[in-house]
């Protein structure tokens, strides 16, 4: 029943030698650590990568059709455009109106003006776009008469757009895009 005294001296040293984890396997345990929170992170930055992306799509697809309702029957051409739908809160909730109310804003800290110089086409800019939400947002694009860089270059007419077309429109670092419809 009881153990001899070399039985209980085996028994300690046993246990004593089985105490912690040497340095060894504490520098391979933070290693591995260190993976997986990198790739964590990797993910996290597509997945929000793709959710701007969408979220710019449904705030284009909003303020399109705001403007269709708000202008049906009338002639596009309206100097008062942007000031028209902050009057009707007609911006989409993930935009935000500059405090003098003169702005809409995006999430990069850019701007989205509706404009339209002729009476039957109006345009949608988004300023600050970043490239990979650019990129996105362009080449799924649909119900668009025509998307360009903020110059008017690199116009693209087919929908959807090819990806080196849209790589070419979207190749800076902050973009502006302009969204024209009818």
């Amino acid at each position: 029943m009881f153990a001899t005294m070399p039985q209980r001296r085996a028994r300690l040293a046993r246990l004593h030698r089985q105490r912690g984890a040497s340095l060894l396997e504490a520098i391979a345990y933070l290693g591995v650590a260190a993976i997986v929170v990198l790739a964590a992170v990797s993910l996290l930055q597509n997945a929000f990568g793709s959710a701007r992306a969408n979220q710019t799509t449904e705030e284009l697809t909003g303020l399109r059709t705001t403007l269709r309702k708000m202008y049906s029957g009338q002639p596009y051409k309206d100097a008062e455009m942007l000031k028209n739908m902050i009057t009707a809160k007609a911006i989409p909730g993930t935009l935000s109106v500059s405090s003098d109310g003169a702005a809409i804003n995006n999430t990069w800290g850019g701007t989205v003006t509706p404009t339209s110089a002729d009476d039957a086409t109006f345009t949608i800019t988004y300023t600050n776009v970043p490239p990979d939400v650019c990129m996105t947002v362009v080449s799924g694009a649909t119900g668009w008469t025509k998307i360009a860089d903020g110059a008017g270059n690199n116009p693209i007419t087919v929908f959807p757009a090819a990806a080196a077309s849209a790589a070419k429109l979207c190749g800076a670092a902050a973009n502006t895009v302009a969204f024209t419809a009818n």
